[in-house]
């Protein structure tokens, strides 16, 4: 393809769904065409794919969600090795579940915190 066409095509998946309804709609008054009567399925799986784009989340916050008491000291000492929180402050953030361990993680750093949480007997979650 052209440089221009693939310019077109990357400022397309940034859209929102109703943007690109909204572009079908400025296409079809345009041209004089009927988006819906020539490309029926694949026209609705298009606009939504952009929207998908949009939502992928690039950064991560850590939810401790759930602690065992029978758990608690090995989940303790995960979030005070993830955190870097003193003895007192990881206790009082373990104690107040659901709570945010960390926020704003890459997707590898948010999964390896959740893993270590639950190997340790706790219920985590990405948000």
């Amino acid at each position: 393809m052209s440089e221009k066409i693939d310019q077109i095509v990357e400022e397309l998946k940034t859209l929102t769904l109703l943007e690109a309804s909204e572009l079908v709609t400025k296409i079809e008054e345009t041209f004089g065409v009927d988006a819906s009567a020539s490309a029926g399925p694949a026209m609705v799986m298009a606009a939504a794919a952009p929207a998908e784009d949009v939502e992928e989340k690039t950064e991560f916050n850590l939810m401790l969600d759930e602690v065992p008491a029978d758990k608690k000291i090995a989940v303790l000492k995960v979030v005070r090795s993830l955190t870097g929180l003193g003895l007192k402050e990881a206790k009082e953030l373990v104690e107040s579940a659901p709570k945010q361990v960390q926020e704003a993680l890459g997707k590898d750093a948010a999964e390896d915190g959740k893993k270590q949480i639950e190997d340790a007997g706790g219920k985590a979650s990405l948000t």
